[in-house]
């Protein structure tokens, strides 16, 4: 009998993931922070203020700080964030087989969304699924993604069948794959305490997509249910649970943060490097720190989360910081991901 996938055309994989620039270079870091920076679903302010603030101030101020941060990440193969990617779309695309045909695009910058939907478009595929390479659903990245996606294809003639899969907070193989890193690096050190620090979201983000008014940025999140399962803050704090859960670690041996915060209005609290420079005061001077929002190695993992953590927590008094690596191209991550398109 033929499998559900061989009775149809080939099926199009589209992996997308958030962007980077072309290169550490001012010019091109400036770019990508336009195109990032004036997405109203990332600064959801009116148009008429975002472009002109951030095009105008917010980004000729920042581009040469960030720039300066982005040389600290570069490597001979570039942005990790670009060929962590193409790692991934290649071994995916041998573990399905000649069925599938897999493409890989950034919401901003190169390669980009529209070259990676025509690649699968050239390929005639049957239909198309969307995988956006955040596990925690948000407007402000997954939501974000699909909206490129469909102002694209609106603007096609044949229009195949699109299904996207929105979040991954809680998938086996996702969870699997962090805490097995999580495990490897356990056994190398002896951990006071463990940190997963998330990159934050306005709380106004929270409380705009709420069902019903449920999300009240408190003990709603305890659970992870039908009416949360699209708040960024309940995923986030689901995955915590699943993994600390395959780690045998207890509730009060881990904390959930927030980081990467922009302007002044609340985001996500606690703020992890606020957090973080109490632990030695409490007797925590060994932190192994998680970065579940990121599937691959990017700014605010290795910089933020990796170096700049590390110096506030050692210049707090802590002894040992360390970050788990991102699951990049690692086998049971690859896994995962293949197994996701199959299920959908």
């Amino acid at each position: 009998m033929a499998s559900p996938a061989s009775s149809l055309g080939r099926i199009g994989v589209l992996l997308v993931n958030l962007g980077t620039p072309d290169s550490p270079q001012t010019g091109d870091v400036r770019r990508y922070l336009n195109e990032f920076l004036t997405d109203g679903r990332v600064i959801d302010i009116p148009a008429a203020v975002r472009y002109p603030l951030f095009q105008g101030i917010v980004v000729p101020l920042r581009a040469p700080k960030s720039a300066k941060v982005y040389q600290q990440l570069w490597t001979e193969r570039g942005s990790p964030l670009l060929y962590h990617g193409l790692d991934l779309k290649r071994l995916v695309q041998e573990q399905l087989g000649e069925q599938y045909v897999v493409a890989f695009g950034m919401r901003y910058q190169k390669p980009s969304i529209e070259s990676a939907l025509e690649e699968l478009r050239d390929a005639a595929v049957d239909r198309i699924i969307v995988l956006p390479l955040f596990p925690q659903y948000a407007a402000a990245s997954t939501g974000s993604v699909q909206q490129k996606v469909m102002e694209i294809v609106s603007k096609w003639w044949v229009v195949p069948s699109i299904s996207f899969i929105s979040t991954f907070t809680n998938d086996p193989g996702f969870i699997n794959t962090i805490a097995t890193l999580g495990k490897e690096e356990m056994a190398k050190h002896k951990y006071d305490h463990i940190v997963f620090s998330y990159h934050g979201i306005p709380e106004r983000h929270v409380l705009k997509g709420s069902y019903k008014g449920y999300c009240q940025l408190g003990s709603c999140c305890d659970t992870y249910n039908e009416k949360n399962r699209y708040c960024y803050r309940a995923q986030c704090y689901e995955t915590s649970r699943l993994v600390a859960k395959e780690l045998g670690i207890s509730k009060d041996q881990y904390t959930v943060s927030f980081q990467s915060r922009l302007g002044r209005d609340p985001w996500l609290q606690p703020y992890t490097d606020f957090v973080l420079k109490d632990f030695p005061a409490k007797g925590i001077q060994n932190v192994l720190a998680f970065s579940p929002a990121f599937v691959a190695d990017c700014l605010e993992t290795t910089v933020e989360v990796g170096f700049e953590f590390k110096e506030m927590f050692e210049a707090a008094g802590g002894s040992h910081w360390q970050l788990v690596p991102s699951l990049n191209s690692h086998p049971l991550w690859v896994q995962a991901v293949t197994d996701m398109v199959r299920n959908n």
